[in-house]
């Protein structure tokens, strides 16, 4: 499915807000556009109408005295009515004459010594005619002001009509729009849960950010300025067209030829404009993640004072984001108001050769139609413009929707909703093969068995595989290889959410999030009490520490836990894990970052907490595991050696050379 029909599918769970708003808007078009042919009957039948033939009357309604005689207007004889001899009013200049006969030609008019003289080529008649005074005027336009009011009363209507549907119509499409943004930012929020972790390794943060944020506000502008712009104008242009065929077919044809040049300018602009928005929007989607991180690494940057380079990096993001910026901005400089000045000239050259044209052949042009097709030609352009300067924004809005969208496509897991019973921990790996990449094993034929209860320990070098085996238990990852067994099912059969509602994971930098304490032990589940809070808190000796702070278990907590120490954050950590109950409790370097003083505070509350729990500890200080019932010892991703602490220094083997050496480093830091 395309970009434009994923976009369309997302307008249509708000379907009807959105063919209200349109209806609105097609009234209020509607209302609008009748004005100028409101103004055109004014002009014609009752301002210059007053030029229309007259004819002597009896005394009634609509008839006119004027020396000793009555006067009525053609069409207002009622059907049948006797109508006596025909007379004129004709304006010459800023002044009206009284012709007591008929008129029996139309051109160029003039007066001299009381003889109206009217022209038009060789041919030529005059006539006897009386100058009118103003009040005499006012007497003839008499009949005509309660309709002018009427009618002017109506045009005002119109637009006091049109102005509150244009505002229903605007606020419904509006919050249609911000409908439809909301969901799907819900829609790449929700998704972005469900995406492995092998997806975040390959994108930095500051990229997967700008898709939900600025990416999905391009495509809510799409939704809000764009589409808005583009449905009103095309409604408007054709209630403007419908107008001009009523007016006047000929010309309105030939003003149909500024629809296929607005397509193929279009399709033109679309055709560069979409190359330099994928740049502009992947280029903006860089300096996010630069910038997100550079402040996360702004220690580091400062320590080793790498500013300079780091403001020079961002520099060169930044010039060539101006640089693509200024292509685009040159481009909608040239196809957006050059265009359409262009078009409003042609089409005014058009207007005044087709009414000079008709004048000069003689046919007579109504003020009126001439006043309404210029109104009309005036309006036409102003939806074009809009619609030309959207076009910029609808380019940018496409390829922030293909960027969300190649998101959404990227394939998730999907959150299991059951419920899963609280499994022993019996943990085997039978012959497992594992690489982040293909065909490059970082794990190979790894096999051992972990019983209920058991404290399992995995030592080694740096990058020897230990993390990767807590990895692939909580499935982080999948095997290539072999399998996984927790109490003799496949985790490979399980849903991953409840695989992992029975594990509990302590990382050596633990991550908290902004909230509070009892927040952060509990991530807001509502299973979790508050008493079971307080408790895992003081289960891991957290109690008197809490104390100190003046709100105690419910003390603030900002970004990252920035406020806390190490040791104070790893307390929250090993609280969060406990809080869940797990059957399979994980340490990864859980006790790296702690004073020794806490770190016997958490080993006397783990001796109580590891009964009837599997547990994995992956630690370099040796110390630590010596009372666990399994050592596993792995050296480029494979079990060397295996066994209890006194059976691996009996060994005399990798084991025993690591833990001779800490222990020669310790020394060495004590005597010095």
């Amino acid at each position: 499915m395309n970009v434009g029909k994923r976009l369309f599918a997302y307008a249509l769970h708000y379907k009807n807000m959105m063919v209200f708003a349109l209806c609105m808007l097609a009234v209020s078009v509607a209302a609008e556009l009748t004005g100028p042919l409101i103004a055109k009957r004014v002009i014609d039948q009752h301002i210059l109408g007053i030029e229309s033939p007259w004819h002597e009357a009896s005394k009634g309604n609509n008839a006119v005295f004027y020396q000793g005689k009555w006067y009525k207007r053609e069409r207002d004889f009622a059907q049948g009515e006797e109508k006596g001899k025909e007379v004129r009013i004709l304006q010459v200049g800023r002044h009206y004459y009284f012709v007591d006969r008929a008129v029996a030609l139309d051109g160029n008019r003039s007066v001299q010594d009381g003889v109206l003289t009217i022209r038009r080529g060789d041919e030529s008649v005059s006539y006897p005619a009386k100058k009118l005074s103003v009040r005499e005027l006012m007497r003839f336009y008499e009949p005509d002001i309660d309709r002018i009011v009427s009618l002017l009363g109506l045009y005002m209507a119109l637009l006091v009509a049109a102005t509150a549907f244009q505002y229903g119509q605007h606020y419904y499409l509006q919050m249609a729009a911000n409908r439809i943004i909301q969901k799907m930012r819900k829609d790449v929020f929700a998704h972005i849960q469900r995406l492995p972790i092998r997806y975040f390794d390959r994108l930095p943060a500051g990229k997967i950010v700008a898709r939900v944020t600025n990416d999905t506000e391009a495509v809510r502008e799409l939704y809000v300025t764009v589409l808005a712009t583009f449905f009103t104008s095309c409604i408007y242009i054709t209630g403007i067209f419908i107008a001009l065929f009523l007016l006047d077919v000929r010309l309105a044809a030939v003003c149909l030829l500024l629809l296929p040049i607005l397509a193929v300018w279009m399709k033109v602009y679309r055709k560069y404009a979409s190359k330099y928005n994928q740049i502009i929007r992947s280029r903006l989607s860089d300096i996010h993640a630069m910038i997100n991180e550079s402040i996360q690494g702004m220690t580091i940057i400062q320590a080793f004072r790498r500013q300079k380079e780091t403001e020079r990096e961002f520099d060169e993001l930044n010039q060539d984001y101006f640089t693509y910026q200024n292509k685009l901005l040159s481009l909608n400089a040239l196809t957006s108001h050059n265009l359409v000045g262009v078009l409003r000239n042609v089409a005014f050259v058009a207007l005044i050769w087709h009414f000079g044209g008709g004048s000069l052949s003689g046919q007579a042009i109504s003020m009126g139609v001439l006043y309404a097709f210029v109104d009309y030609l005036t309006r036409l352009f102003q939806p074009v413009t809009e619609m030309m300067n959207q076009l910029a924004n609808l380019e940018q809005s496409l390829v922030a929707a293909q960027r969300v969208f190649a998101l959404l496509d990227e394939p998730g897991d999907e959150v299991y909703e059951g419920d899963m019973p609280r499994y022993k921990g019996n943990v085997v790996f039978e012959n497992v093969y594992f690489g982040y990449k293909d065909g490059e094993y970082v794990l190979k034929n790894i096999s051992f068995t972990a019983k209920q209860g058991e404290t399992v320990a995995l030592v080694g070098h740096t990058g020897s595989g230990k993390s990767s085996i807590m990895n692939l238990l909580f499935r982080f990852y999948d095997i290539q290889k072999g399998r996984i067994l927790i109490d003799g099912v496949d985790i490979q059969t399980m849903p991953k959410q409840m695989l992992r509602k029975h594990m509990g994971i302590v990382l050596q930098d633990p991550f908290l999030f902004t909230g509070t304490i009892a927040s952060n032990v509990s991530l807001q589940d509502p299973r979790i009490t508050r008493s079971t809070i307080e408790k895992a808190l003081r289960d891991i000796g957290a109690e008197q520490w809490l104390k100190s702070l003046p709100n105690g278990f419910d003390e603030p907590v900002i970004e990252k836990g920035s406020t806390l120490s190490s040791g104070q954050r790893q307390l929250i950590s090993f609280a969060r894990a406990l809080a869940f109950d797990p059957a399979i409790l994980v340490l990864d370097e859980a006790t790296a970052n702690i004073d020794t003083e806490t770190e016997a505070v958490i080993q006397q509350a783990l001796d109580v907490l590891k009964q009837g729990r599997t547990t994995f500890i992956i630690a370099h200080r040796l110390s630590t595991i010596r009372n666990a019932d399994q050592i596993l010892v792995l050296d480029r991703g494979t079990i060397v050696e295996r066994g209890t602490h006194d059976e691996l220094m009996n060994k005399k083997g990798k084991y025993y050379q690591m833990y001779q050496l800490q222990q020669g480093e310790k020394n060495a830091i004590k005597v010095g």
